[in-house]
């Protein structure tokens, strides 16, 4: 039976692929209009390209986006936090998150042909070696945060390849909500490692794509010295809410 599926799998990857892109070439033209408006203005533009892009892309290729409200829709800006488990999870962010946003990303992803030229016009990229561009990353950041834009951050800073819910959080995104007194929104992407495993694009595969959003976490009084309390409590919450929708396996106390 490997034999039969394994070319259907090549198939469908090529075929995703060609329709990914395709799409990507169709609204380059009005993207690099939209960049001449500027960073704020026209990033705000660029987004709803992209979803228009997402909104083709995921039924194309049989992937069922899914969202499940565990609290009131947000209509404040927020500093969205969510899992990060798959590649698949910034195209996830565009068709679902409420726009305007911003996600924090990878500085490498910028030097991709083409695709870099999206992502550096519509992400807050971040060089995590270089602590000049690291500032000004936050700066940019509490920026869009003033004008009203949401930021959303993998607090893990890499995609989860254990077997547990979540790996350890990074302070970044909780520091910049206690200074700015910007609540913290957690949010659950529990299948897009399914869909597109870190194992690669040739085990990229239809189905569902369950997006939960949790309810907001205020940050109201909260000092510089709360930032270890406001993180563990956000990743306890996620993690609780994530063995609610997925088996992962229960660590063993040491000792």
């Amino acid at each position: 039976m490997n034999f039969l599926l394994k070319p259907l799998r090549v198939i469908y990857v090529v075929y995703a692929a060609i329709v990914f892109l395709g799409i990507m070439f169709l609204i380059l033209p009005p993207i690099f209009l939209a960049s001449l408006l500027g960073k704020e203005k026209g990033g705000n533009i660029i987004f709803y390209f992209l979803r228009f892009w997402a909104h083709v892309w995921f039924p194309m290729v049989g992937m069922r986006v899914t969202r499940e409200y565990k609290c009131e829709r947000d209509k404040e800006p927020c500093i969205y936090v969510v899992n990060h488990r798959s590649y698949l999870d910034a195209a996830v962010a565009v068709k679902v998150m409420r726009l305007p946003f911003r996600p924090l990303g990878k500085v490498e992803m910028s030097k991709i042909p083409f695709f870099g030229f999206i992502y550096k016009n519509s992400v807050v990229a971040v060089d995590r070696s270089n602590a000049p561009a690291r500032a000004r990353s936050v700066r940019e950041m509490m920026t869009a945060l003033k004008a009203g834009i949401s930021i959303l951050v993998f607090p893990e800073g890499t995609t989860n390849e254990t077997k547990q819910p979540l790996r350890p959080f990074h302070n970044g995104a909780f520091r910049m909500a206690i200074e700015m007194q910007i609540p913290i929104k957690p949010v659950l992407y529990v299948d897009s490692g399914d869909r597109f495993p870190h194992t690669g694009l040739m085990h990229l595969n239809p189905g569902r794509c369950r997006v939960v959003f949790l309810p907001t976490i205020p940050v109201a009084g909260l000092t510089l010295d709360d930032i270890n309390t406001l993180k563990q409590q956000t990743y306890d919450i996620m993690e609780k809410e994530l063995r609610q929708y997925r088996d992962y396996p229960t660590l063993q106390p040491v000792g």
